[in-house]
């Protein structure tokens, strides 16, 4: 693995060329440096033209992280938490590992399972608990005098 390339899992690595760079002005405190100095970072990668994963993988990422991807299906990824370029490039592929690992891992199916004898006497007992609560609350009518 090269010093450059973005590690998301045991099996999946981005190599470093498919991804690119992008600085500017941060906002917030920092004075006359921020002023001058490019140190928010945007990460881009181009998740349709990608060559390590495959079409489900794909279809998978654009359809959760389609706040991020934009409509050439560039994921971007953006850093500007410190005054610092070197190290929000290091957040932003931290956070760019971290998406793209969230976003293609399959999520299980449910299966579905009926409620226990137990737990229904549990809901309908409770049911019943909060029944008597609600009508103590009532004021009396003449009938319970």
């Amino acid at each position: 693995m090269a010093e450059e390339d973005l590690q998301i899992t045991n099996r999946l690595v981005i190599p470093g060329w498919e991804l690119w760079f992008t600085a500017c002005r941060s906002g917030g405190p920092g004075g006359q440096h921020a002023n001058k100095a490019n140190t928010a970072v945007t990460l881009h990668w181009s998740v349709d033209d990608s060559s390590v994963l495959n079409k489900d993988q794909k279809k998978r990422l654009r359809k959760r992280l389609k706040r991020n991807v934009t409509d050439e299906g560039v994921l971007q990824v953006s850093a500007a938490d410190t005054r610092s370029q070197h190290r929000n490039r290091k957040i932003a592929r931290e956070r760019m590992a971290r998406q793209v690992k969230k976003g293609i891992k399959k999520k299980k199916r449910r299966i579905k399972t009926k409620p226990t004898r137990a737990s229904k006497r549990r809901r309908l007992k409770q049911k019943r608990h909060r029944s008597r609560i609600k009508k103590l609350r009532k004021s009396p009518t003449r009938d319970d005098w």
